[in-house]
């Protein structure tokens, strides 16, 4: 139901994907002032400016909490852009990328953060004393207010912006172009170009000019097969019919959206620290986030959850590897390693998690809400009561 809501609009396969790229560019344009700004300071105190290439560097050149407000910044302009693309090209009303229901159900909100919110505070806790060798206790009153102001204003849109855009526009917007006959070419010609151009980022020391302009190459090859008439036999073949049959499922953007949502965490500080182990958290928490959505109808329960896991983390502990170093009460001095503690939450907590809130909110029917086909309906979707 929550995917079907994007048919009372316009919803057409390539405005999704334009859409996808405006609103990334939108959000990388917010990241300029905290750029232009630690360039000025590097370049006033006579250092290099080629400094700026190591993002572990670039976190520390300006105060944590300057560096925090400006890096949250850029997810806000990020939700006004998604808010804008989404009123002005589809016409679609931001409450129906919310919720099936009415009007946002807050208590659900208020649900999903308290959740994560008290378990994270417990389990920090329970291992400050039981390891206090691990963590320094520097809480001071004025920073940590400042803090908390920025965090409080600012975490909860960065959070936003993340579930509008993955578990709201593209969730809706991948589940309604799986009808596209294009759609399973558009899927294996991405996995295949991101996979080697992941695999040359990674292993090529390449200058931004130079993998951008492969970037651009490898989507206009894109844009000119989809847009020409060389797939026309291919695209008619019963195998290909077959495949893009089963693709017609919630499971499809539920897939997609998780492992997009991971993978661009992949060059958080975190990965390069713990390896690309932490990935599996990454994904697994797009897919428990995206599955909360599809099972409750709504972002309700996962704007909520992945606020409350922000905004604590941000408040109780920092360290110095980690994306964000701020002005928090603990910070973790121990070496980090990954392990069971990447594991754990994926199938411990996450299962639990879900079994709480399915008892809360008496879910039924996981089969179809999650593997269930999507249909292209002939009428338009009514919103529940």
């Amino acid at each position: 139901m929550f995917i079907k809501l994007a048919y009372n609009y316009i919803y057409d396969s390539w405005k999704y994907l334009l859409g996808f790229i405006v609103i990334f560019i939108i959000w990388q344009l917010g990241t300029l002032p905290f750029a232009l700004l630690a360039m000025f300071k590097v370049l006033a105190e006579g250092g290099d400016v080629s400094s700026l290439d190591d993002p572990n560097q670039l976190m520390t050149i300006l105060d944590s909490n300057l560096t925090l407000f400006l890096m949250l910044l850029s997810f806000a302009i990020g939700l006004l852009g998604l808010f804008i693309w989404v009123k002005m090209v589809h016409g679609q009303p931001i409450l129906t990328v919310t919720t099936t229901r009415k009007k946002i159900d807050w208590g659900r909100f208020a649900f999903g953060f308290g959740m994560i919110a008290i378990v994270t505070v417990v389990l920090t806790v329970l291992d400050y004393y039981g390891n206090p060798d691990d963590y320094v206790l520097q809480f001071d009153l004025v920073p940590f207010v400042i803090l908390a102001i920025i965090a409080i204003l600012l975490v909860p849109l960065q959070t936003s912006f993340e579930e509008y855009l993955f578990r709201g526009y593209l969730m809706q917007g991948i589940g309604v172009s799986t009808h596209n006959r294009k759609f399973p070419f558009f899927l294996i010609y991405n996995i295949l170009f991101f996979s080697a151009y992941g695999y040359i980022l990674s292993y090529y020391n390449l200058s931004i000019v130079i993998s951008t302009v492969i970037l651009l190459a490898g989507m206009g090859l894109l844009f000119w097969l989809l847009t020409s008439n060389v797939l026309d036999s291919f695209m008619t073949s019963p195998g290909y019919i077959k495949v893009h049959k089963s693709l017609m499922t919630n499971f499809t953007p539920l897939f997609i959206t998780s492992v997009i949502f991971g993978g661009l965490h992949f060059f958080n500080p975190e990965v390069d620290k713990l390896g690309p182990i932490i990935m599996v958290y990454y994904i697994g928490t797009g897919f428990f986030l995206g599955i909360i959505t599809l099972m409750d109808e709504g972002l309700e329960l996962a704007l909520g959850f992945h606020a409350g896991n922000n905004l604590v983390a941000a408040l109780l502990v920092t360290a110095d590897w980690t994306a964000f170093q701020t002005n928090s009460i603990l910070k973790d001095i121990s070496e980090p390693t990954a392990g069971l503690d990447v594991l754990i939450p994926v199938l411990v907590f996450y299962p639990i998690f879900l079994g709480i809130m399915a008892w809360r909110y008496k879910w039924k029917h996981w089969r179809e809400k999650l593997f269930g086909k999507i249909e292209a309906p002939p009428e338009k979707v009514s919103i529940i009561e």
